[in-house]
């Protein structure tokens, strides 16, 4: 069975207590199953050269600051798969790395839609060296994966700007909704140059992604997509005005 690619956006740490997006996550899980295991590129693992976890356990990583002691105490015991982190190796060049675990753009998303953490995760990490395309490139290389039963997934947000978040909430600001409306139209048409190019996506596309890491792992997913495979949107909602929640499933 060919399993789908998903792209997860995270936003908030706290979203792995619960809330309004955890429903959907739980969904996702119900309608996938249990793969064999994950490959998941997130936005808070970028090194210089590409590194892929490779412990049986890894830990769980709580690499933020300023959030409740109990998101400090949640773990998420999901194994790693030794196995998996050769085989994207061989794949991809990527070195195994013993020096990493389960960052939070992992498992706040994951501790959703498989919570028993009975599916082996593996994390490819983000190569500053490379440009979009040169990531897009890369991503292609994972595809025979999704027909060995492993989902290729990615967690970031296509809007991420934190300096114009509004903790109270509110409507999503015109250029937020703007560039991940153009994201969205992009993925159903299978223009992946668009999205490599994501500049030139729509009007003010930088205030959307001002820094890039949590855009890129979108690639890793787009790159997945082959002939008859479906584009579907989840948590489809920009949350703050200005940070977006929407996740896709390709396949």
């Amino acid at each position: 069975m060919r399993r789908p690619a998903v792209f997860f956006g995270h936003g908030s740490p706290m979203n792995a207590l619960g809330g309004p997006f955890a429903e959907a996550w739980q969904q996702l899980g119900v309608d996938i199953g249990k793969p064999a295991g994950v490959v998941m590129v997130s936005a808070h693992w970028e090194t210089q050269g590409l590194g892929v976890t490779a412990q049986a356990r890894p830990e769980t990583l709580h690499d933020f600051g300023g959030f409740p002691a109990e998101l400090h105490a949640m773990q998420y015991p999901a194994p790693g798969s030794p196995a998996l982190a050769a085989r994207v190796a061989a794949l991809t060049g990527a070195v195994p790395v013993e020096a990493w675990g389960l960052d939070h753009g992992t498992w706040s998303v994951l501790a959703h839609v498989w919570p028993q953490a009975d599916v082996p995760v593996v994390q490819l990490s983000l190569d500053r060296r490379l440009d979009a395309r040169g990531h897009y490139a890369l991503a292609k290389a994972l595809r025979p994966l999704r027909d060995e039963n492993v989902v290729i997934a990615g967690s970031g947000d296509f809007v991420h700007n934190l300096r114009t978040w509004k903790r109270a909430g509110g409507e999503a600001y015109p250029w937020a909704s703007g560039f991940n409306e153009a994201v969205k139209a992009a993925l159903v048409r299978g223009d992946h140059d668009a999205l490599i190019d994501w500049v030139g996506l729509a009007e003010d596309a930088q205030m959307s992604v001002p820094t890039d890491e949590h855009y890129l792992p979108l690639l890793y997913v787009a790159a997945q997509a082959m002939p008859g495979d479906d584009v579907s949107f989840f948590n489809d909602v920009i949350d703050g005005g200005s940070i977006s929640m929407t996740g896709v499933r390709i396949g």
